[in-house]
């Protein structure tokens, strides 16, 4: 316990992960004391803001959960090494980015913040500690960070498995409403079993006790970056599938019901789209791709890689329909770009399909009007400076960030629709056509607009895996 005599819970890491994970935490057991730690002063201010914009991160609901919680029992603060002293627990929620150097560059996780959380833990920790690894984490890195904390010899560390499970947009209801709580930790030893009995009892003040599984620490690792495959692959499998929809006529909203109906398949992450982004997916792949060709399972990695590739092939195609769509160049032309978050309800932008999309057509030299409702003008300047050969004076020549939709649309020769938020089913489209270049052109990357109406109004209309329209100039 801590000096109040309250158990004291200390989070490492106050981004996408660690401020939702222990907002929730806070809410659903008052009687425990939570302490989000980063180095980062600025998301620190922002977190301890009475204002709901300047939260560094957007979730429907999260908002109430800080403001109900936050100064009674969930505290924000850069005063790292005291919030370490005073855990009983401590999670780690550090960014586990690709590596983009050295062995494994482009495929292995880079745990250099992870090894450095370990080492202040080692440094600071006067007495035991519960170590809960909740950044997603390759196989096997319990065992290596057990050594770092371990190896003075004086304190003693309980390591425990317990990756995040969440979807972005709905992070605050997954963590509400968990399909399952994993704990994976030394089953074989008493100091251990008592370790994940500790962590159990926390998330059985809200969460069943047949949803809370234990497993070994390998086994939990392990079953994260599974998880994300096994989505991204339906993903990339119901892509893969309309472009053949394309090609034949068929209509792959019809053929997803269709064969999500079986109840061996199910209707889930079977919506065709530009393809998948955000900080998981994609990662996690490469993780298993880098884990399996180290193990000598090379058919294996090739297996994996696949589901990254298709996405990639997605993104391609995807711009070029745009390109041939519109006479075969986009070069000085203004095209409208609504959306630029990986998906709707987040303000989150890794790994977002926008970002490729735009960069492809800047490289074409076409001129962009972008528009989100949740992503900071600065975000979307990093991603495409960041994504461009270009650089940034050059960029502004090119880019216009837009504060509404219709501001992006007016004089454009297309609309692009890359993030699926609600707002763009709603927009007035007959005002849209009338300020727009005419043939007004639309090519909706997630499919939730309403094509025959559109084309009813005259716009020329490509939505993806459905029958082309015939006006669309196809190549």
């Amino acid at each position: 316990m801590g000096s109040t005599g309250r158990y004291q819970v200390c989070c490492i890491g106050a981004g996408y992960v660690g401020g939702p994970t222990m907002a929730v935490v806070a809410k659903m057991c008052p009687k425990i004391d939570v302490t989000v730690v980063d180095i980062s002063q600025r998301r620190i201010d922002s977190w301890n803001s009475e204002e709901e914009s300047e939260l560094p991160i957007y979730e429907p609901g999260l908002k109430e959960a800080v403001v109900n919680t936050r100064g009674k029992n969930l505290f924000f603060s850069t005063d790292i090494d005291g919030a370490i002293e005073r855990a009983n627990m401590i999670f780690v929620a550090v960014n586990t980015p690709t590596k983009k150097d050295g062995l494994g560059a482009g495929r292995a996780a880079d745990l250099t913040y992870w090894e450095l959380a370990a080492r202040r833990i080692a440094k600071i920790a006067k007495s035991p500690k519960i170590i809960v690894e909740k950044s997603t984490v390759p196989i096997r890195t319990a065992e290596a960070i057990s050594t770092v904390l371990n190896a003075s010899g004086t304190t003693k560390f309980q390591i425990l498995s317990n990756p995040e499970f969440l979807a972005e947009g709905t992070a605050v209801r997954d963590l509400e409403n968990p399909d399952r709580i994993l704990i994976g930790g030394n089953l074989k030893d008493e100091d251990g079993i008592k370790a994940v009995g500790e962590l159990v009892d926390i998330y059985s003040h809200w969460v069943p006790k047949e949803r809370i599984i234990t497993t070994n620490v390998w086994s939990s690792e392990l079953s994260k970056l599974v998880a994300n495959f096994f989505l991204a692959q339906r993903v990339s499998s119901i892509n893969a599938v309309s472009a053949l929809c394309e090609s034949s006529g068929a209509d792959v909203d019809e053929v997803s019901m269709a064969v999500g109906m079986d109840s061996r398949i199910g209707s889930k992450f079977l919506k065709a789209s530009v393809g998948f982004g955000g900080s998981c997916f994609q990662k996690d792949i490469l993780n298993l791709v880098y884990l399996s060709e180290s193990m000598g399972l090379k058919d294996i990695a090739e297996y994996f890689h696949w589901v990254v590739r298709m996405n990639d092939l997605q993104k391609d195609r995807f711009v070029s329909r745009i390109i041939h769509g519109l006479f075969n160049t986009v070069t000085g032309k203004r095209i409208a770009i609504l959306g630029f978050s990986f998906k709707k309800d987040t303000g989150d932008t890794r790994e977002s399909a926008a970002i490729s999309v735009c960069q492809r057509l800047v490289d074409e030299r076409a001129h962009l009007a972008i528009y989100d409702p949740k992503v900071y003008e600065t975000q979307i300047w990093q991603d495409i400076t960041t994504a461009s050969k270009m650089d940034r004076l050059e960029l502004e020549k090119l880019v216009h960030i837009s504060s509404n939709p219709y501001d992006a649309a007016k004089g454009s020769h297309a609309l692009v629709v890359c993030t699926e938020w609600d707002e763009f089913r709603d927009l007035n489209f007959e005002k849209i056509l009338s300020i727009m270049e005419k043939p007004a052109f639309i090519f909706d990357g997630r499919n939730v607009l309403s094509h025959e109406y559109l084309r009813k109004l005259g716009f020329v209309v490509y939505a993806i895996g459905k029958p082309l329209d015939p006006r669309l100039n196809v190549v």
